[in-house]
């Protein structure tokens, strides 16, 4: 399934780059994280729970990132398992200053196997939309709250 959007926030790509690269703010703003913990550099253990339809599932796995050119560009690698599946993805973000606010860019693409895969696209890919949405509605707030 491929992922693919864009985001403006009216930050600069250095302060983006830091609340992105800081586990804490990560760990608030993922959509249905419920812990984050550092297992080594750039690498973290990541649990889930996310609705999937009718379905709650909780995910186990590592989220790691990778290939960073500092405040321009990042991929996040995500390997998670749940009883209804896993899930392998691979999102690309690049950061483009545009007058006073910043672009986030992402692409990338994730793989399912499992119950997880036979539910359709449909629902999994409405799903990965409304999380990623929710996410950057999470930053912008966490720019206003922590400011």
């Amino acid at each position: 399934m491929d992922i693919i959007g864009s985001h403006s926030i009216n930050k600069s790509p250095e302060a983006i780059w830091s609340h992105l690269n800081n586990p804490e703010v990560l760990a608030r703003i993922t959509p249905g994280l419920t812990a984050l913990d550092v297992i080594g550099e750039d690498r973290f253990k990541a649990i889930s729970v996310i609705k999937i339809g009718p379905v709650k599932a909780s995910f186990e796995g590592v989220l790691e990132m990778k290939d960073k050119v500092d405040n321009q560009k990042m991929t996040v690698a995500i390997k998670q398992d749940s009883k209804i599946g896993n899930v392998n993805a691979e999102i690309e973000m690049t950061l483009v200053k545009e007058n006073d606010k910043t672009v986030i860019n992402y692409k990338g693409e994730a793989k399912m196997a499992g119950k997880l895969a036979t539910m359709g696209q449909r629902i999994v890919g409405s799903v990965v939309s409304s999380l990623s949405k929710q996410f950057f509605v999470n930053l912008e707030n966490e720019f206003k709250t922590n400011n």
